[in-house]
């Protein structure tokens, strides 16, 4: 089944063209030649739904209140999730390149909260959101994400299930393979 969901996911992101070859710099810094481009396959709410549905059917987790997504990437994700499972959706937004909780959102001890991300690359995000989420009373019962692309093991202290678990390689950008130093390096964005 994994197998099949797997396909399904790889094949709506190549029609979407949310999968792209090149030359990347992440927003962790690390150089890469392929890039989750998460905001094109959003702009197809038929995908959304979909997608969205296949991640929920992944989730190990307690039933989540609160959705909670980190601005701007898995804004549009976190709130499909919420209307299906019939959540209360807030987000994370960035305030001087670091995340932070406004716009009078608040967080009480009632919120069992799962944190919704496109990609996760290194981790860097989530950590910095769950450290807010963390800094309330609310309970943070997992973490999600559309694609998983690290290579090393991810410590969030929360379970993690994300739908789609693709290990295309990163690099420094001083060992680049020649294959990448060839082309010029773009950041598309999140």
């Amino acid at each position: 089944m994994t197998e099949e969901i797997d396909k399904e996911v790889i094949t709506i992101f190549k029609e979407t063209n949310a999968l792209l070859t090149g030359h990347f710099i992440l927003r962790s810094g690390l150089r890469s030649g392929h890039f989750f481009q998460c905001a094109q396959v959003c702009q197809y709410m038929d995908k959304v739904t979909r997608l969205a549905e296949l991640l929920i059917s992944k989730l190990q987790i307690a039933k989540p209140n609160t959705i909670v997504s980190p601005a701007m990437g898995g804004l549009v994700l976190g709130q499909e999730i919420a209307r299906q499972l019939n959540c209360r959706f807030i987000f994370l937004e960035k305030v001087d390149d670091k995340l932070a909780l406004r716009r009078n959102f608040s967080l009480s001890q009632k919120d069992q909260v799962l944190l919704v991300e496109d990609v996760v690359t290194k981790g860097g995000r989530v950590s910095e959101a769950l450290a807010i989420l963390k800094g309330t009373e609310c309970n943070v019962c997992g973490v999600t994400a559309l694609v998983d692309r690290s290579t090393e093991k991810l410590e969030f202290d929360v379970p993690f299930n994300p739908l789609l678990k693709l290990n295309f390689p990163t690099y420094n950008p001083e060992e680049l393979p020649e294959e990448l130093k060839a082309i010029k390096p773009i950041k598309p964005g999140s």
